[in-house]
């Protein structure tokens, strides 16, 4: 059984291909990231919820491309002309809507990166049509950018995740937790990331290991 005790040190997020896993939940958009200099109009969007991967994968896109990431809600002070020189992928798009600004720098940075012969990907909760974007020459170009959605985890994706985030953290669980945790959880990644946290900080102030009775305990206690 691992006697493994939490440290109180910083959460590590793995963002190479190699720690991306891959399940029927997210295997076409790992598809499309894998072939993304066969996008047919050389821009793509990912959407789905927190936790799901998108980030992930722009880091994953970004190293096979070189592109740049940046968040939507930077795009106001960025230099719009150098960031198309080269690829780009863009974070939390449907943020900016409604924000006159935003909306026009990302609407130039579309334009103006497919112009350079570069390739474009997006990242939001839900597809472009949802977006609610006030500019309508930036709706139709978002709307009429291929869209790819990462899912809510099935089991195996779950078991893949919980053992990441553990990871993240240099944390290892008794072998039975990750599978009661699969059974206990709400089937989502952000519950997965709460838990993790929750189970983090309860193993390093009481110094315990991580174990299946510990683990019920505490979320037992967190009402979860």
């Amino acid at each position: 059984m691992a006697q493994q005790l939490s440290f109180d040190l910083p959460a590590k997020p793995a963002h190479g291909r190699e720690d991306f896993f891959v399940s029927s939940a997210n295997a076409q958009a790992v598809a499309l990231i894998d072939t993304w200099e066969s996008w047919p109009a050389r821009k793509l969007v990912l959407y789905g919820p927190p936790g799901a991967g998108k980030t992930h994968l722009a880091h994953v896109w970004s190293a096979q491309s070189g592109a740049t990431i940046i968040p939507a809600g930077d795009l106001v002070q960025a230099d719009i002309p150098a960031l198309a020189r080269g690829h780009v992928a863009v974070e939390d798009c449907e943020t900016i809507a409604g924000q006159t600004p935003a909306e026009t720098a990302l609407f130039h940075l579309h334009n103006l990166t497919l112009a350079e012969g570069h390739s474009l990907l997006l990242t939001a909760h839900a597809a472009p049509n949802h977006w609610t974007l006030a500019l309508p020459d930036l709706a139709s170009r978002m709307q009429g950018t291929p869209a790819v959605e990462l899912d809510l985890p099935d089991d195996m994706l779950l078991t893949a995740i919980l053992a990441k985030l553990f990871d993240d953290r240099q944390l290892t669980p008794a072998p039975d937790v990750i599978p009661y945790l699969v059974r206990r959880i709400d089937r989502s990644f952000e519950a997965a990331r709460q838990v993790v946290a929750l189970l983090d900080t309860a193993a390093l102030s009481r110094k315990r290991a991580l174990t299946r009775p510990f683990a019920r305990d505490m979320l037992d206690n967190a009402g979860l």
